[in-house]
């Protein structure tokens, strides 16, 4: 029986890697300060979760988890703040957390015979690029505190991997969505807010959908129970490491296209406002996914089912 630690496992995409690890016979350590992830996105009554409340940049406490478990398979390190807008109004804070506190896990367990250290990176490394679709070998060119600091996380896990005794493997995920995303987190992502609106619509509200420029930026859209399918994949392939990984569906959508999608899925008509766009949001962004393909690996779902699923979950959730 495999065991992991999941940092930030009790987050949007941290619970379902969490739900996924589970269900597969996993034992599992929760590692989550709880600034964003919630308790009852877990499981709290299973006997095969531990949940642990504290911060990776707690190093005396990554101290004790290790030696606490040295039986550890496997790590996934999601826990990050996740906001390209957090990070630049807060440049310092932000690389505190994701760039410290991923170099303080690395240093940690360094020579713990884990199999695999898998870490969240992100296509905000690659900047508003104009390639699209964009491949793992394109020059990369944050153009945020957020993108600059996963990249140099990057640098730092192929160090380890290489020099460390500590297989790693990054996944660059593009823009995810699935249930659990909390609409209100400043953090959440452009789906989760627009179904909020439309849902808020549904209820005789007078809402509408807000779009950050002209609406015909593109995204990559990628359904959360595929990343993290991705994850596990990544990480039980032992001759995979040291390497890098995009993350998506190499599916363009524009936002103005999602904004109708929701609309069409919960059968509502509302008006679209188009607001001033935002610093560090890039135009354009695409995973070109050949080399996680060549892997072997297959996405179970995809754009249109997990859109689906999201919004028979939330219309499910509204008549409870």
């Amino acid at each position: 029986m495999s065991k992991c630690l999941i940092t930030g496992g009790a987050g949007f995409i941290g619970s379902h890697l969490v739900e996924e690890c589970l269900d597969r016979g996993f034992t599992v350590i929760v590692l989550d300060n709880l600034y964003s992830g919630k308790r009852e996105n877990l499981p709290a009554e299973h006997p095969r979760l531990d949940f642990l409340e504290g911060d990776i940049t707690d190093t005396g406490l990554l101290q004790e988890i290790r030696r606490n478990h040295e039986d550890m398979d496997y790590l996934f390190h999601l826990a990050a703040i996740p906001s390209v807008t957090l990070s630049m109004e807060k440049p310092f804070y932000t690389h505190q957390v994701n760039f410290e506190g991923t170099l303080f896990l690395l240093d940690t367990f360094k020579g713990s015979g884990i199999k695999k250290f898998v870490f969240a990176s992100s296509a905000a490394v690659y900047g508003d690029t104009k390639q699209v679709p964009v491949a793992e070998s394109a020059l990369p060119a944050p153009i945020s505190p957020y993108g600059a600091d996963k990249l140099g996380c990057e640098h730092f896990l192929k160090i380890f991997n290489d020099a460390f005794e500590l297989p790693t493997v990054a996944c660059r995920f593009f823009n995810v969505f699935g249930e659990r995303q909390d609409p209100s987190s400043p953090y959440s992502g452009v789906i989760s807010i627009f179904f909020d609106q439309a849902m808020a619509r549904m209820k005789g509200e007078d809402a509408g959908i807000d779009i950050y420029g002209d609406g015909k930026q593109t995204r990559d859209f990628i359904y959360v129970k595929d990343v993290v399918r991705a994850c596990l994949y990544l990480a039980e392939k032992e001759d995979l490491h040291g390497e890098v990984f995009n993350v998506g569906y190499e599916k363009k959508i524009t936002i103005a296209d999602l904004a109708r999608d929701v609309q069409r899925l919960l059968e509502v008509d509302m008006p679209v406002y188009f607001r001033e766009p935002r610093k560090g949001d890039v135009r354009h962004s695409m995973a070109a996914i050949k080399k996680l393909r060549k892997t072997g690996f297959e996405f179970a779902y995809g754009y249109n089912e997990g859109l689906e699923r999201l919004a028979d979950f939330l219309q499910r959730q509204e008549r409870v």
